[in-house]
């Protein structure tokens, strides 16, 4: 009797057992938001990396060596078309301008000669010729001795003082042999090598937009300005010219950023950022999709974002595709899920 009180209490012991761990061993389905895929047109860009430079920029020097009379400008100064910039020692200027006066007051006088035919050729041409010399020398001297800001623009540099030798070296850390150097920057350039794959895709007019990490709120529009004819033979690639407008001049020279090329339109698939999700110690991304009350992880590749949307790349997401888009947080693969609407 007390054996078989024994057996009754195992066997009830080991079916209590049996029930808890079945209790224990269901899954509930897990409350989540799902949303179905469509496909939405979106443009097809090129993204390239680029260092900006000034619309226009000039290195600014005599074409003769000579001493410097007076640099008018400084450094950061804005000037104008037609502002005198530097002004050479005038001594050789106003020696030119005497003996243009003096020869020219000869040409004059041949001219009148030669109205009435009272010169001979021969003497009317040396006096026409004397005189182009010395009107050329004299303008030569002028341009040289007075150099006028050819643009609008900013003076960035700044390589010798008042009453220095001009020898036409590059002195004071310029580039170029230069007493003042001048950039335009209400517009910037930027020049990009691109695959020949698309030589016949990217034309003048082509829309671009850059992006930079000093600005990382602002999108700057532009456009391709020059496509060259060529191909280089040995990098597959030809260059462009983008031209970026710049009329608050919040880009400079030098900075660099990424500009991508408009070539067309095509057809993706575009969800909400939040629904993707990244693997803990890895740029891997993924996200979670319902197929009859089970989730599903897939990997994807991040392509265009759009505010708080992205585009995902993968052969497993398309057209139709339900994809969880709330509470897939605490989601693993093959997760039992039940839709809230």
């Amino acid at each position: 009797m007390k054996q078989l009180i024994l057996s009754a209490i195992a066997l009830a012991t080991i079916v209590g057992c049996s029930d808890k761990e079945t209790k224990t061993t269901v899954e509930e389905a897990r409350p989540v938001r799902v949303t179905v895929l469509d496909e939405q047109t979106i443009a097809k860009t090129l993204e390239y990396k680029a260092n900006l430079v000034a619309d226009e920029q000039v290195f600014y020097a005599p074409a003769t060596v000579g001493r410097i009379g007076r640099i008018y400008v400084e450094v950061g100064d804005r000037v104008k078309k037609g502002d005198l910039l530097v002004e050479m020692d005038p001594t050789n200027l106003y020696q030119a301008e005497v003996q243009l006066k003096n020869i020219e007051a000869e040409y004059n006088r041949a001219v009148k000669l030669n109205e009435t035919g009272s010169i001979s050729k021969q003497n009317y041409d040396a006096a026409v010729t004397a005189y182009e010399v010395a009107k050329s020398n004299f303008d030569f001297l002028k341009e040289n001795t007075k150099m006028i800001a050819p643009f609008n623009g900013i003076i960035t540099g700044k390589y010798f003082e008042d009453k220095e030798l001009y020898n036409g070296g590059a002195f004071g850390g310029a580039s170029k042999p230069s007493i003042v150097s001048l950039e335009k920057i209400d517009a910037l350039k930027a020049y990009v090598t691109i695959s020949e794959q698309y030589f016949t895709t990217i034309k003048k007019g082509t829309k671009v937009e850059l992006t930079t990490n000093i600005y990382p709120d602002r999108v700057f529009e532009g456009t391709v300005s020059i496509v060259y004819p060529t191909i280089d033979p040995q990098s597959r690639t030809f260059t462009v010219e983008v031209k970026i407008p710049n009329a608050d001049e919040a880009l400079r020279p030098g900075m660099y950023g990424s500009i991508n090329f408009f070539i067309g339109e095509t057809t993706s698939v575009v969800v909400p950022a939040l629904a993707v999700l990244k693997l803990q110690g890895a740029n891997n991304r993924y996200v979670f999709v319902e197929e009859n009350g089970v989730a599903k992880r897939v990997d994807v590749q991040l392509g265009k974002r759009f505010e708080d949307q992205v585009e995902l790349i993968s052969d497993q997401i398309k057209k139709g595709t339900r994809l969880i888009t709330a509470g897939q947080a605490k989601l693993v693969d093959g997760s039992k899920v039940s839709v809230v609407e």
